[in-house]
């Protein structure tokens, strides 16, 4: 306790630091997973994607980020261990969001996507073997973690291959393929409208006093589906056909019917992703805020000020700005050729696994879900059209990721222990 009131101002700015570097680095790499399927097809520009979340992501963050917050994130770590050391959880905090900022800037300038949320746990869990004690950790949420290597990717993948089949049965390998994309536009845009809605009805409002049940979260999502459709329509039927770009390109001007349908995709994917995952980098910053403020008193949830979530907001948009450019290359260019319809695909296929997995329990990542959709929408045109070396590094840097981030929070805690105990 003496320690918290000789040194609070301290951990206090060193968690506002930390806590801007991992927002910073969930904007450069998680965020550019977001934005890199409508970049890499063409869809929108890096400047426009700019725009898209510096907008969306930040009001996702800033309004539908959450009032609370919960102490230990994602239960990986048996509060009753730390309650009576809360310098031990200020320091172990300190070390967890320094350790995954560096992490994910590593990942970054390397153009690896990983996971921000397994960045952040990966770091809890190192400071608490090294601070705790092995009983502290939650080995069967772990053990889960593992599974959605696996569960995340095939999910995506499978979900976007499907799309991509339907795309070319309904729309590519007809007939007339660009009035076929103009017929069937505003029902693949309802499903946009439905599916991104339901992702921020199930994940991105769970914070605010905003309490729908399932039945009335569908109505919602169909209304807003509705909205999007008409919308679309208006946009999609002003799309002509271009017979200079379709000789180069035989379905140029129906995938221009398709850039639409990405800008939907990429308003509502910031908004949601900004309010689910500003909390990896802002949930250990307000841990280590409650427990100085309050003079050493370890909550399970804590208030959160919107200083802390504007904080955030604008870690992950100058994140995006700053380094985003190098992981929306590899998600956009380097796993497999993108167009606008393969885009859509891979993006729509994306949220509706988080749909899935927010209302059944699944251990899944957005980060690998949505390579997975990709690699899908890849496959759709044989296994030739993928890049398996770009791949084989993404899924190596998947595993690591979890041991570094551990590695590197020990190390840390130990020097911080070093310094201030």
């Amino acid at each position: 306790m003496e320690i918290i009131s000789s040194y609070g101002h301290v951990f206090i700015a060193l968690a506002v630091i930390f806590g801007f570097y991992m927002t910073w680095g969930i904007g450069a790499n998680d965020v550019a997973n977001a934005m890199g399927t409508s970049v890499g097809s063409g869809a929108i520009t890096v400047k426009q994607a700019l725009i898209i979340a510096a907008i969306f992501e930040f009001s996702g963050a800033f309004i539908a980020g959450g009032n609370v917050t919960k102490t230990i994130r994602k239960g990986i770590i048996d509060p009753s261990s730390v309650v009576s050391n809360p310098d031990i959880l200020v320091l172990g905090m300190l070390s967890a969001l320094l350790a995954a900022g560096i992490w994910l800037m590593i990942a970054t300038a390397r153009g690896w996507p990983v996971s921000t949320t397994h960045s952040i746990i990966g770091a809890v869990i190192g400071f608490a073997l090294v601070g705790i004690g092995v009983d502290a950790v939650e080995w069967g949420k772990v053990t889960m973690i593992a599974a959605s290597w696996v569960v995340s990717p095939v999910l995506g993948g499978t979900l976007s291959f499907l799309l991509m089949m339907s795309i070319h049965r309904l729309i590519l390998n007809t007939e007339n393929p660009f009035r076929n994309a103009k017929r069937w536009a505003p029902a693949y845009i309802f499903l946009v409208g439905f599916i991104i809605s339901l992702v921020t009805l199930f994940k991105g409002l769970k914070h605010l006093d905003v309490e729908l049940s399932i039945g009335m979260s569908f109505v919602f999502a169909v209304l807003f589906g509705l909205f999007t459709a008409v919308m679309g329509w208006f946009l999609v039927r002003r799309v002509t056909i271009d017979p200079e770009a379709d000789r180069d390109f035989h379905f140029a001007s129906v995938e221009k019917v398709f850039v639409p349908m990405m800008l939907f995709t990429a308003c509502s994917m910031a908004f949601a992703h900004g309010s689910n995952d500003v909390a990896n980098g802002i949930g250990p910053l307000a841990a280590v805020y409650s427990i100085v403020q309050s003079g050493g008193e370890v909550a399970q949830k804590s208030e959160l000020p919107l200083w802390i979530l504007a904080l955030g907001g604008a870690g992950i948009v100058i994140g995006l700005a700053t380094m985003g450019y190098r992981v929306m290359k590899t998600i956009g260019k380097h796993i497999t050729q993108l167009t606008p319809s393969r885009g859509y695909c891979a993006e729509l296929a994306a949220a509706a696994t988080v749909v899935l997995a927010s209302r059944t329990g699944l251990p899944v990542s957005t980060t690998h879900i949505a390579v997975g959709a990709v690699i899908g929408v890849g496959l759709a045109r044989g296994i030739g059209a993928i890049d398996l070396r770009v791949i084989g590094k993404i899924i190596l840097s998947w595993l690591v990721t979890l041991p570094v981030g551990g590695a590197l929070a020990a190390l840390i805690f130990f020097t911080l222990k070093g310094i201030f105990l």
